[in-house]
């Protein structure tokens, strides 16, 4: 053997050397004897590309999904919810304000809480009504700034209420009109209990873009609420006496005060996974024995479904990216049966072993590589649009995809996470790499001579 072609033989065991990029580019490119080989090659590059891009869709709308009901639930129900132990619940003013001065909580709202029949133009359904007052509304910036038709100018003065636009939509109202809601726990008479049933207009209709909410919850003013759900009791002042029976209305209403109570309050704090941690140190601060109860107990079984479907999905869909890695092999494996006579002579010419495997490595993993690419340009772009790609698909076939009824947001949402991103590409980088290594090894233990007995 010469130096030069001693020198020729170091440098092809360089690893990736040039040589071994150019062999395998040429195996890469399509020739009208390899069109078969070429045809399956492509194959396997959409295949990768399918289950990249099908992979990072499906983890983005999912994790939007989990964003978007989280900022929902959390933007109308606090991340404490602090319930009395006691019945009366009449100093709830200060129980606010205390909570409210923890280090750590943004803010605190107190709120009226019952369950009615809702009775509107044409229908009538069940609603969840909550009493606040205008303070507490504009702390949730979710529902104060929801507003689509009405406004919340004099809310405390008016004997009004806000009602979300799916409600209103079912019930046939708007603005201006009225709706009566009716309650079984109304005053008491020596027969028993009789409806409460009160009229109330429509001054305020929103739409928080969920479902539940813009279906099922009715705001009324706190003091209004109040009255309505029958939460106060009349307390005799103090320093007065106990009016006889013929005392008249004037003097029964100065001889007691009408106490108020309220049913819960609810905290929101800076950090929402901060629950452990802030929960004793809450309940030193109420001043009272409460119950708290935080968003995590509330939605525990929800978020743990999420959490346990993304996994399923993010296991199932990789199972495309490990067929078409399979694939490689196959096209591999027909590409060194194809090349034997060229892994033959390149072999005679000085190729040793680890030179001819390094080629169709490279040859593999350019397959999965360009495929990996295009499933992660395809992936982005298809996960960026998806709520206007689920919209015009909509249109073109004439039916709902992922109606808000089901899935209980009004639109499709998408986030896409750059480490589950990564995460993806290394993993279809990864398999397509292994896929190589078999087809490789089987092509460097070919015999030039077996090979070329019969060329």
């Amino acid at each position: 053997m010469t130096s030069a072609d001693a020198a020729r033989q170091q440098k092809g065991t360089r690893p990736f050397s040039r040589f071994e990029w150019i062999v395998s580019g040429r195996y890469l490119r399509a020739r009208r004897s390899d069109a078969f080989i070429s045809v399956i090659a492509a194959l396997t590059m959409i295949g990768i590309a399918i289950g990249v891009a099908t992979l990072i869709v499906v983890m983005s709308v999912m994790n939007g999904f989990r964003d978007e009901l989280l900022s929902k639930i959390l933007g109308l129900n606090g991340h404490f919810t602090a319930f009395p132990i006691e019945e009366t619940f009449d100093d709830y003013e200060a129980v606010r304000d205390r909570l409210e001065g923890v280090d750590g909580v943004v803010s605190a709202v107190a709120f009226v809480e019952g369950q009615a029949l809702v009775t509107g133009t044409y229908n009538s359904t069940g609603a969840n009504v909550r009493g606040m007052t205008l303070a507490d509304i504009e702390k949730l910036p979710l529902l104060y700034s929801s507003t689509l038709a009405g406004g919340w100018d004099d809310w405390d003065d008016l004997q009004g209420v806000a009602i979300g636009s799916r409600m209103a939509s079912q019930l046939g109202v708007t603005v201006g009109d009225t709706i009566t809601i009716v309650t079984p726990d109304g005053p008491r008479t020596p027969l028993g209990s009789t409806p409460q049933i009160r009229s109330y207009p429509v001054n305020v209709v929103f739409d928080v873009g969920m479902v539940e909410f813009d279906s099922l919850f009715i705001f009324m003013p706190i003091r209004a609420a109040q009255t309505y759900f029958r939460l106060y009791e009349d307390r005799l002042r103090e320093g007065m006496e106990e009016p006889d029976i013929m005392a008249s209305d004037e003097e029964i209403d100065a001889a007691y005060e009408r106490i108020y109570t309220a049913t819960a309050v609810e905290v929101f704090l800076n950090d929402p996974d901060a629950t452990w941690d802030m929960q004793l140190e809450l309940e030193q601060a109420a001043g009272r024995p409460m119950v708290f109860t935080d968003w995590q107990r509330r939605n525990a079984t929800f978020f743990s479904a999420l959490q346990v479907e993304r996994v399923v999905m993010f296991t199932i869909l990789s199972m495309i990216v490990l067929v078409a890695a399979f694939n490689i092999i196959s096209s591999l494996v027909m590409l060194v049966k194809d090349k034997g006579a060229d892994i033959a002579v390149l072999r005679t010419m000085g190729a040793t072993r680890s030179s001819i495997m390094r080629i169709f490595c490279i040859t593999g993993t350019a397959i999965g590589f360009i495929g990996t690419i295009a499933g992660f340009l395809l992936g982005l772009v298809l996960a960026v649009n998806a709520e206007a790609i689920r919209a015009w698909v909509s249109n073109v076939i004439g039916v709902a995809l992922f109606p808000p009824e089901v899935f209980m947001l009004s639109q499709l949402p998408s986030r896409v996470d750059a480490l589950e991103v990564t995460v993806v590409l290394v993993m279809a980088l990864g398999l397509s790499f292994l896929a190589t290594l078999y087809p490789a090894w089987r092509a460097a233990q070919y015999d030039p001579v077996e090979a070329l007995r019969y060329e």
